[in-house]
């Protein structure tokens, strides 16, 4: 079953940290085998929708988006980003 990887992103307080994450942060999760399905600002927001840059990755399984975050790939690309931002991300299964 498919797993999605939704993150949120509240703030970006440095761009230049969100930069280099974003240049390790790509690769090492498709290499993990993500699939980038959308990325970026919203459209439109409604009922208590928030103005966020959200990001949107699919997973053949929840172990598989798991092993994507701890991979010491992504490691690195949390180490880059350190404080530059604010972020909730949650791995959610398909239906």
């Amino acid at each position: 079953m498919p797993a999605y990887w939704i993150s949120s992103y509240r703030a970006v307080t440095d761009a230049d940290k969100m930069a280099a994450y974003a240049a390790l942060a790509a690769p090492a999760l498709s290499a993990a085998g993500g699939r980038f399905l959308a990325r970026g600002l919203p459209e439109r927001v409604y009922e208590a929708g928030l103005e966020e840059r959200a990001v949107l990755i699919e997973f053949d399984s929840v172990e598989a988006a798991r092993a994507a975050y701890e991979s010491p790939a992504y490691r690195d690309a949390l180490a880059a980003l350190g404080d530059g931002a604010e972020r909730d991300i949650r791995i959610v299964p398909g239906v």
